[in-house]
């Protein structure tokens, strides 16, 4: 499973990807502001710099909702890095801009997806991810992890190549829901990522072992 993270920070994207694991990046408007990042040049400089960072998958996105603005933004982030993913909404208009991008070359990430039926049309359309929302469905009384099961078995069922991105990732639970369900890759901020590392076992035998060694060195 691949992992990416989901974040504007370029910090917190240097230490994922020092850590050596990270295989991506996906951001939008909301993280960016988070950071302070805002007007179209400044983010612009921003996924450039991301790129600088990670060595590929930087998901970036469009904010037209119409099948022409899509696409002017569309080639304009994807001209900025070839390691630039433009990330499309899934309604009507973003599946036609998915088809017509995936033709020109470009990678899409269809995102805001919370049915199989929309997953579908993504794979139809060609799109290279498609990134369902599992923890937004957890919070509307719905259970993700089943969405990416089924997407994931209608994929193999019809041997689609679009991968399957886990997004609106809360802890760690998540990501090992997503892992059980074959998800092809997760989206997860710093914070549920660096989860991943601990528990209470590791911390206590690690000081044990510590603890020993300092006994040992005394003894000499």
């Amino acid at each position: 499973m691949k992992f990416f993270i989901d974040t504007a920070n370029l910090t917190e994207i240097k230490e994922a990807q020092d850590l050596g694991v990270l295989d991506g990046v996906t951001t939008n408007p909301s993280l960016m502001a988070k950071e302070g990042i805002t007007g179209e040049q400044n983010i612009i400089d921003h996924y450039k710099k991301i790129c600088q960072v990670v060595d590929d998958n930087v998901s970036a996105e469009v904010i037209s909702v119409d099948f022409k603005g899509m696409i002017e933004e569309g080639l304009k982030l994807a001209a900025l890095d070839k390691k630039i993913v433009v990330k499309v909404p899934l309604i009507k208009e973003g599946i036609k801009a998915t088809k017509y991008l995936t033709e020109k070359g470009i990678r899409v990430n269809c995102t805001l997806v919370f049915t199989a039926g929309q997953a579908l049309l993504a794979a139809k359309a060609g799109a290279y991810l498609v990134s369902p929302f599992i923890g937004r469905l957890d919070d509307a009384g719905h259970n993700g992890a089943d969405l990416i099961k089924q997407i994931v078995q209608i994929y193999r069922n019809y041997n689609y190549k679009t991968w399957v991105l886990a997004a609106s990732i809360r802890h760690v639970p998540h990501i090992i829901q997503c892992a059980e369900a074959g998800s092809d890759v997760i989206t997860a901020p710093f914070k549920a990522l660096m989860g991943l590392l601990q528990h209470p076992l590791t911390d206590k035998g690690l000081a044990q072992f510590l603890a020993d060694h300092e006994k040992v060195k005394q003894k000499f």
